[in-house]
């Protein structure tokens, strides 16, 4: 039976064909749904982790222990599970080892655009680039027979366009429920799993074999095939690449390669002497092609054509041969140019009702005295209009980090480090312990909605609730910064737009070690959120200050009406989209907004 499924469903789907039994994942855009959709199929124990090397080292575990796992992140998680990663591809594994990386092409929701294809030729362990949904969930399933095959980890490398878009898939019905059943007694091998520098010193030249002994089971492996057609040319391409390339250069002979790390150096050794001209194709970095170069092959057309950055489309590759001089195919008739069409700007924004809205008012009202860190999550939007409190951000965790180091160097201005709660347990908690050992005059603003919104609203250590619905163990922020040495912490409501201040005001006061300040409120799209009342705008009264439109609130708008002697336009509140949090209402200067008593947003 075919169905259609996103990429990332296929590879839930083939995780659970091949008969995975635990998986760890942190949410990340474009990686979210695996684990999601993973985590409805009977028989499988499937987690959030508090990051992604604790999602590794607990799929490694259970690998150890005899265990089909899977981890799954985006792609600049996988440099946080790194260190990990790195000794895995050492150790080897007992039972099959999948790494899910969904790379981001075009950084449509990401701080870049790295290839972890090259973390495969780093680690020295294979990794698979499917190109449709069927695939993913095919390369899936081969994954695990590989990594046990090979005693390895084996990396499947998907991106945004995979992820998310939906193509054919073939689902095969499970005969009956699947039940977990415990391990075996674990298999010591000290000799191996203990890797300490005399193994690891022993281990390297096995590695180096295993990665050849890969190589050779390549050359005929069912994930790499050639297609053949006119041979006047021919195209090495590999993943979501391949479909535009089957289309551009239709009717021409095209090396399709599954699997991107080993390389099957027969296979395409061959393949380039039976075609006139050889051309590759391939998303970001040229791992194909530089290996290919290397062997002494000559390329007509790569990365000069097919740029380095940015998502490949069929109108990108098109404009790339079109500028190498190759032949492609025409546009079908029944195509029709797009025509120019202006689309208005929307900048992105922080919902109405969002609990950091009073938080990043207040923080703009001492911009001048404070250096902001950002971090990673929706709190990130601080760094727009109509807030712009924002200085530095780099990665997850990294802005208490960024402000204890700038604190110590000797930065003459207050610090502040924004977190949210998920991003506090992923990467918070060692630098928020090296800011207490260290005396950090740093103020660190944790801002607990109760999710991980940005992904999507996926629960965290903080919220007790795990990914399969379980009740969990929930944590408390506050507690836990006391647990850690910091003494001076303030926990107020997000929505409470004096408090925040005075939190604020109180944080900034201390002089002696790091302060913490706890901004507490649920996200808007929670069943924790609680819905108040709208507000509207008495027009009459309202003087056009402006004051309402700091809070940056999409639900608060320009209306018609402006005032009689500055002529700036009064404002209007949308009540569809307020939810009544209150916090235009406790700025306004002169009381013009009102709660209107009527039904809950």
């Amino acid at each position: 039976m075919k169905r259609l499924l996103s990429g990332n469903e296929a590879i839930a789907l083939g995780a659970w064909e091949a008969g995975v039994q635990y998986a760890s994942a942190y949410p990340g855009t474009p990686s979210t749904e695996v684990l999601e959709s993973l985590a409805q199929y009977a028989g499988v124990k499937a987690e959030w982790a508090a990051n992604e090397k604790v999602a590794l080292d607990a799929a490694a575990g259970a690998a150890f222990g005899g265990a089909r796992a899977l981890a799954a992140m985006k792609h600049v998680g996988v440099n946080v599970a790194a260190d990990s990663l790195m000794s895995l591809s050492y150790t080897g594994v007992n039972g099959g080892l999948v790494l899910v990386s969904a790379d981001d092409p075009g950084a449509f929701s990401s701080q870049n655009e790295q290839d972890n294809r090259n973390y495969a030729r780093f680690g020295k362990f294979p990794c698979l680039d499917p190109a449709d949904s069927e695939e993913a969930r095919q390369f899936t399933r081969l994954a695990f027979d590989i990594s046990e095959m090979f005693q390895c980890p084996v990396m499947v490398r998907s991106t945004t366009r995979l992820s998310h878009s939906k193509s054919p898939v073939e689902v095969e019905m499970p005969e009956g429920p699947r039940e977990r059943k415990p391990l075996p007694p674990f298999e010591r091998h000290s000799d191996k799993y203990v890797i300490i520098p005399a193994i690891a010193r022993r281990r390297h030249p096995e590695i180096e074999q295993r990665l050849l002994e890969i190589a050779e089971w390549a050359e005929t492996a069912p994930v790499n095939r050639i297609e053949w057609g006119d041979r006047s040319l021919g195209i090495i391409t590999c993943g979501m690449a391949y479909q535009y390339v089957r289309e551009v250069f239709k009717g021409f002979s095209i090396l399709k390669l599954g699997m991107t790390h080993p390389l099957p150096k027969r296979m395409i050794h061959d393949f380039a002497g039976q075609v006139e001209k050889l051309v590759i194709v391939e998303e970001l970095d040229p791992i194909i092609e530089e290996q290919v170069r290397a062997w002494g092959i000559e390329v007509v057309a790569g990365k000069e054509f097919f740029p380095l950055y940015g998502e490949l489309t069929l109108a990108r590759v098109r404009e790339g041969a079109l500028k190498a001089g190759l032949p492609v195919a025409p546009m079908p008739d029944q195509v029709e140019p797009l025509s120019e069409v202006t689309i208005p700007a929307r900048p992105p924004a922080l919902c109405p009702g969002c609990p950091h809205r009073a938080f990043f008012y207040n923080l703009r009202r001492h911009r001048k005295k404070v250096v902001v860190s950002g971090d990673i999550g929706c709190y990130s939007m601080g760094v727009l209009p109509p807030f712009e409190t924002m200085d530095m951000l780099i990665s997850m965790g990294a802005s208490i980090g960024m402000a204890h180091g700038l604190k110590q160097a000797g930065a003459q201005e207050k610090v502040v480090a924004t977190i949210g709660d998920s991003t506090f347990f992923h990467a918070g908690l060692s630098p928020l312990a090296n800011a207490v050992y260290n005396k950090s005059n740093i103020v660190v603003a944790v801002l607990d909605n109760r999710i991980t919104a940005m992904t999507g609203g996926q629960q965290h250590p903080g919220t007790g609730i795990t990914l399969q619905g379980e009740e969990g163990k929930q944590i408390d922020i506050g507690p836990v910064a006391r647990a850690m040495g910091v003494e001076h912490i303030w926990e107020v409501d997000a929505w409470d737009v004096k408090a925040v201040d005075d939190a604020l005001k109180a944080a900034f006061a201390v002089e002696e070690g790091p302060s913490v300040v706890v901004v507490k409120g649920a996200c808007v799209f929670t069943p924790y959120y609680q819905r108040r009342p709208t507000v509207a705008v008495d027009l009459d009264t309202c003087t056009a200050c402006g004051n309402c439109f700091r809070v940056g609130c999409p639900a608060i708008l320009k209306s018609d009406q402006t005032h009689p002697k500055t002529g700036k336009p009064k404002a209007t509140i949308d009540p569809l989209l307020c939810t009544g949090c209150t916090v235009c209402l406790q700025v306004c200067p002169v009381d013009a907004i009102y709660e209107t008593g009527g039904e809950e947003a």
